[in-house]
């Protein structure tokens, strides 16, 4: 079942954030997935991975940003907009606060979930707001620091068609409408994590093409997977919702492989099971399958 809007006061953001919580209807010690939207979406969007993963035994909670196209901040001179970035990242943060309200905003959910196993999701802009909570250091377009914005209570992420390192490899569109992206620094980010990067996925942000999106793994450290998808472009064959307007690659495919590894990996991660990890290890390991590739390592980094 899923319970929405539930509004919880933030004050210095100028507008109260608006969450949904999807929850299984049954089961106890239930883990959460905290999920950030991509650029522009909301609270509804992304539902072929929601609804997924709560039909399977995970609570997932999801918030309207303040780029949401629903709020029109990100269009207009509002001084909030350079700091997008950075509300996000309070706004995930807000909700970890609050879970106790919003497990009781959701009949019958109250005492049956375990805030010990917290995971950060997010595609796109999402995905760097999930990487900056287990350690990615962004440095502040208007300050010039990068300030260390870890939350220790979320125990690794998933980071979906996101980006990479800044640099000189972003392209002038990128520096213009997403300067947060001009210095990233992946070498501090140590907790387990699952990337997902479409190998068709090209993106206006940078000049290095698909590769880009595979930076969060490469460069971090830790206990590392990715999967590669197979002709996926930004939406990862329909990933943002269903029937969105868009997906450049629908394909049901796609989007079932991608609904299917995520979940393993977060029944492993969260230690609810593993034996679907290692099937899916096993089976996407080799190289040969005609809708991706997974790989894992440990590394020290090199961001």
């Amino acid at each position: 079942m899923s319970v929405k809007p539930v509004a919880l006061p933030a004050p210095e953001r100028g507008a109260d954030l608006h969450v949904r919580v999807s929850a299984p209807v049954s089961g106890n010690r239930l883990p959460v997935v905290l999920f950030a939207h991509g650029f522009g979406s909301h609270l509804d969007g992304y539902a072929p991975l929601v609804d997924h993963w709560a039909s399977h035994g995970f609570v997932v909670v999801q918030a309207t940003h303040l780029d949401s196209r629903r709020l029109g901040v990100a269009s207009g001179d509002d001084p909030r907009k350079p700091h997008m970035w950075r509300h996000r990242v309070h706004d995930m943060r807000r909700m970890l606060d609050e879970l106790g309200s919003l497990e009781a905003s959701v009949p019958g959910l109250a005492g049956r979930v375990d805030r010990s196993r917290v995971v950060a999701a997010g595609h796109s802009f999402g995905g760097q707001t999930a990487g900056i909570l287990v350690g990615l250091r962004v440095t502040d377009p208007v300050t010039g620091t990068a300030e260390d914005l870890t939350d220790h209570r979320v125990m690794a992420s998933i980071q979906l068609a996101t980006a990479g390192r800044g640099g000189e490899e972003l392209t002038p569109f990128a520096l213009q409408n997403a300067p947060w992206l001009r210095d990233q620094d992946f070498s501090q980010v140590t907790a387990p994590g699952l990337v997902v990067a479409g190998d068709e996925d090209e993106l206006p942000l940078s000049t290095r093409g698909p590769s880009w999106t595979t930076d969060p793994y490469t460069l971090s450290r830790g206990e590392k997977s990715l999967l590669t998808v197979h002709g996926g472009q930004h939406s990862l064959g329909g990933i943002s919702g269903y029937e969105a307007a868009e997906t450049t690659d629908e394909d049901p495919d796609r989007v079932a492989l991608v609904q299917q590894v995520t979940l393993a990996y977060l029944r492993h991660v969260t230690g609810v099971d593993h034996a679907d990890w290692e099937r899916a290890q096993a089976v996407l390991g080799g190289g040969s399958h005609p809708l991706g590739r997974l790989e894992s390592a440990s590394r020290g980094g090199r961001g």
